[in-house]
C-alpha cells in the first residue's frame, strides 16, 4: 500500500511539473509594433513620427564647388579682398565641400497647420580653414502658426525664386540676394486663389546694414578693408511688407521696406568723442522691388523666366545685398596698371570743425535689375543665361567728401565722382544623369564702370605699389559644381 501511494503521488507531482513547463511555453501576447507610417498630407517625403500626429521630412544634400578667379568661396567675381589686387599673393581656384541638413515638420491643429523648419549647414573651405577646421551655421529656423511666422526665415522683401536662381555664383548685386534667413517677426494673410500680403519686422544687422561714413575718419581700402564706420547702434527693425500671386504658371512680387539710417556722434578735432559732441539728426531710407516668375515657357517644358527690379534709398544692401557681400568694403578690379574701385554705403556725413566741410546724412540712392532664363534641352540637360546691373550714387555734397579722402589716401590726382555701376552676365549649363544628382559649370562675366578718374599710388592695396591709372575694369570668374541631393 505504501509503495502504490507513493506511485501516486509522485506521478502526479510529475504531472503537475510538466503542465507548469508547458505552460511557461506557451505564447505571450507580445505589444504591438508601432511601424512608420507615411504621411500624406504635405507631399512627399513626409512621415509621421510614431505615437504622434506630427509629420516629419527629412533632406539636405552634399554639394562641392571649385571655383576660377572668384573672390572666395561664393564664386563671387574677384573684385573683392586681397586677390582683387590680380598679384602673386591671390588664388587662382578656391574649393569647398558642403553638407547640409534639414528639418520640416507639420502639425494639423484647430488653429492651422503649425510648421517648424530648420536648415543647418557644415562647410569646410580651403582659403580660410585648416586641415581640421570648417564652420557651420544655423541658415533657417522658424516657427509657423496661424499665420505668423517667427525666427530666421526668407525675408520678405525677397522673390521666393530668390533662393533658386538658376547658377552656381551667389554673389549677385542688383537686388536683394540672401543665401540665408533674416530674423522676424512677419504676419500672411491669404485671400485666396495664390494672392496673399505680408507685414514684417526684420533685423538689419549685418544683412541690411551698409554702413555710414564720416568724412573725417579713415575711408579705408575699397574693396580689402572697410571704412571707418559711424553707424550707431541698432534701434529700429526694418519694416517691410508685401503682395504675391503664387499660382501654377508662376508668381508676381511687390515689397517694400522702411531703412533706419542712424550715426554715431560727432567725432571733433581735440575732443573725446561723446554726448557732447552731438550728432547728424537720424534719417529714414527705404527700397521699393517688383519680380516675377513664369513657369513652363513656351520654349519647352520646365523652362523658366525670373526678373526684378530694385530701388533704395539710404538703404543700399537692398541693392548690394548677399550673404555672400556683409562686409561693407566695396569693389576692387585691377588689371595691369588700370584698376576701378567704388565703395557703398547708406549715408556720408562730416562732423563740424573737420578736415571737410561739416554736412548731415547725405543718403545714397541705388537701383538694380536683374533676369535669368533657364532653358531644358531634354530631361538631363539644361542651360541658362543672365544679366545683372546695380548703380551706386552718392549726393554732391557725398561726392565731395569721398574724393577728399579718397585724394587724401592716395596721393591726390583724381577726379569725377565716387558713383559706380556694376554689370554681371553669365551661363550655367548643368546635367542631371539620375535623379537628385546635378553636375554644372558656369562662366560669369563681371565689368566695374566707375566715375573716378586720375593716376594713384595704391596705398595698401595688397602687393601694388606702382602708380595706376583709374578707369572702368572687368573680370572673368568660372565654376564647376557636384551636388547630391536627397
Amino acid at each position: 500500500m505504501t509503495m502504490i501511494k507513493s506511485l501516486i503521488l509522485g506521478s502526479a507531482a510529475g504531472l503537475i511539473a510538466m503542465s507548469g513547463a508547458q505552460a511557461a511555453d506557451l505564447p505571450v501576447k507580445v505589444k504591438a509594433v508601432e511601424y512608420v507610417k507615411i504621411c500624406s498630407l504635405y507631399g512627399a517625403g513626409f512621415y509621421y513620427i510614431p505615437g504622434t500626429d506630427t509629420c516629419l521630412k527629412i533632406g539636405g544634400f552634399i554639394r562641392v564647388d571649385t571655383s576660377f578667379n572668384s573672390s572666395g568661396v561664393y564664386s563671387t567675381p574677384q573684385f573683392q579682398g586681397t586677390g582683387a589686387t590680380n598679384t602673386r599673393n591671390k588664388d587662382y581656384f578656391v574649393g569647398r565641400a558642403r553638407a547640409n541638413l534639414n528639418m520640416d515638420t507639420r502639425t494639423a491643429t484647430e488653429y492651422g497647420v503649425v510648421r517648424t523648419f530648420v536648415n543647418t549647414q557644415f562647410q569646410w573651405s580651403d582659403n580660410t580653414d585648416g586641415i581640421a577646421g570648417g564652420n557651420n551655421e544655423v541658415d533657417y529656423a522658424f516657427i509657423q502658426f496661424a499665420g505668423f511666422t517667427i525666427g530666421k526665415a526668407v525675408s520678405q522683401f525677397d522673390p521666393q525664386w530668390v533662393l533658386a536662381h538658376p547658377s552656381i555664383s551667389s554673389g549677385f548685386t542688383g537686388g536683394s540676394d540672401q543665401k540665408t534667413g533674416i530674423p522676424q517677426l512677419a504676419y500672411t494673410a491669404s485671400f485666396g486663389n495664390g494672392f496673399s500680403a505680408t507685414i514684417s519686422a526684420e533685423t538689419p544687422r549685418p544683412y541690411r546694414v551698409a554702413g555710414i561714413y564720416d568724412g573725417n575718419d579713415s575711408i579705408g581700402v575699397p574693396g580689402i578693408t572697410g571704412y571707418t564706420n559711424s553707424i550707431a547702434g541698432q534701434q529700429i527693425p526694418d519694416f517691410v511688407g508685401n503682395l504675391r500671386l503664387d499660382q501654377a504658371w508662376g508668381s508676381l512680387h511687390f515689397a517694400g521696406a522702411v531703412h533706419h539710417v542712424s550715426a554715431q556722434y560727432n567725432g571733433l578735432a581735440g575732443t573725446a568723442t561723446g554726448e557732447n559732441t552731438g550728432h547728424p539728426d537720424d534719417k529714414f531710407g527705404y527700397a521699393l522691388t517688383a519680380g516675377f516668375e513664369i513657369k513652363n515657357l513656351p520654349t519647352g517644358v520646365g523652362d523658366s523666366l525670373k526678373a526684378d527690379v530694385t530701388y533704395a534709398n539710404g538703404a543700399s544692401r537692398y541693392v548690394f545685398g548677399g550673404t555672400s557681400n556683409v562686409s561693407g568694403s566695396g569693389y576692387t578690379i585691377f588689371n595691369g596698371n588700370g584698376a576701378a574701385f567704388g565703395q557703398y554705403m547708406d549715408a556720408v556725413f562730416a562732423s563740424p570743425g573737420g578736415v571737410v566741410p561739416a554736412a548731415d546724412l547725405q543718403l545714397s540712392t541705388d537701383w538694380g535689375a536683374r533676369i535669368f532664363y533657364e532653358h531644358y534641352w531634354n530631361p538631363a540637360w539644361r542651360t541658362s543665361l543672365y544679366g545683372v546691373y546695380a548703380r551706386h550714387e552718392n549726393t554732391g555734397t557725398g561726392n565731395a567728401i569721398l574724393v577728399n579722402r579718397y585724394n587724401a589716401a592716395f596721393g591726390g590726382g583724381i577726379t569725377g565722382d565716387a558713383n559706380f555701376s556694376i554689370y554681371q552676365v553669365g551661363s550655367r549649363t548643368a546635367w542631371t544623369p539620375v535623379k537628385n544628382l546635378t553636375f554644372s559649370a558656369e562662366v560669369q562675366y563681371a565689368w566695374m564702370d566707375t566715375g573716378l578718374s586720375g593716376t594713384i599710388t595704391p596705398t595698401g592695396f595688397t602687393n601694388r605699389t606702382n602708380p595706376v591709372v583709374l578707369g572702368s575694369q572687368g573680370t572673368l570668374v568660372g565654376q564647376v559644381q557636384a551636388l547630391r541631393s536627397f
